[in-house]
């Protein structure tokens, strides 16, 4: 699943092919959310374990990432299991299709803080979503820095509300 040319270009890893631990504690959280009928925005959705949660919660779901792989998977596996939600490929540092939909009511992420550009980008597109973010996070290396930015309400064991 390597691409070298990918990874020679952006460093590309197939991260989300991978059911993650964050991804189901965050799956788990939004299980316990009233997402009827809010529009709800997964970043960096990987399988979409979360987003399909959300879908299954009533939520109005796009759930994104930036490998196309892993778009396409989700949307096979949506359609599969007769969930309605629409996958797209977006890129945090081509984020227009996004934020032209914001404001959303609850934007989510599971593990997004990997890498130091994950950060960055993040601390200047989060704002443009609007809504609440929530989070789960295990502990990596830019999570404190990130997460001292935000008014942070811990959910669960290691998944935040951040405001």
């Amino acid at each position: 699943m390597i691409d070298e040319e990918s990874f020679g270009t952006d460093e590309f890893l197939p991260y989300w092919a991978e059911l993650w631990p964050s991804g189901v504690a965050l799956a788990r959280v939004v299980e316990s959310l009233d997402l009827d009928e809010r529009r709800v925005l997964e970043l960096g959705a990987g399988l979409g374990l979360p987003s399909l949660a959300a879908a299954l919660g009533g939520a109005d779901v796009l759930a994104t990432d930036w490998a196309e792989d892993a778009v396409s998977l989700l949307r096979s596996n949506a359609e599969r299991n007769r969930i309605a939600l629409r996958a797209e490929r977006v890129r945090w540092d081509e984020p227009d299709t996004i934020v032209r939909e914001a404001p959303w009511d609850v934007v989510l992420g599971a593990d997004l803080l990997y890498e130091a550009r994950n950060t960055e980008q993040l601390l200047e597109l989060l704002p443009r979503l609007g809504g609440d973010v929530v989070l789960a996070e295990p502990g990596r290396p830019f999570a404190a820095s990130f997460l001292a930015n935000w008014a942070v309400e811990e959910l669960a064991e290691r998944v935040y509300r951040l405001r």
